[in-house]
């Protein structure tokens, strides 16, 4: 059984900074790409930010230079540190990964965390 744990969220004022985090767990045999989404009331929900395995970053428009995706592969785990936040930036945050599980190749999603930023 393979899972992916967040934890990091909460309350942060306007301007602040706040950093996830996300670690995968059971029998995985390698891990691809790795990404954070999040949604917010009344939106879709989006990518934000995406890693592959061998470091490349891509960001959406919304976060790019306020926000830093990265990953340690030797702990199975992936980051977003989040700065200068703004209220918009409230949202659920969810960490994706695509993950060998012996020859199957499949997405996992973590349980999601709540950012809320306030003005």
């Amino acid at each position: 059984q393979v899972q992916l744990v967040e934890s990091g969220g909460g309350l942060v004022q306007a301007g602040g900074s706040l950093r996830l985090s996300c670690a995968a767990s059971g029998s995985i045999r390698a891990i691809d790409d790795m990404g954070w989404y999040r949604q917010a009331p009344g939106n879709q929900r989006e990518l934000i930010a995406k890693i592959n395995s061998v470091g490349t970053t891509n960001y959406a428009d919304s976060v790019k230079g306020r926000f830093t995706i990265s990953r340690d592969n030797a702990k199975r785990a992936v980051y977003l540190q989040m700065n200068s936040l703004k209220p918009e930036d409230t949202a659920v945050y969810w960490c994706n990964a695509d993950i060998w599980y012996g020859v199957q190749r499949r997405n996992y999603w973590g349980q999601g965390t709540q950012v809320t930023v306030s003005s």
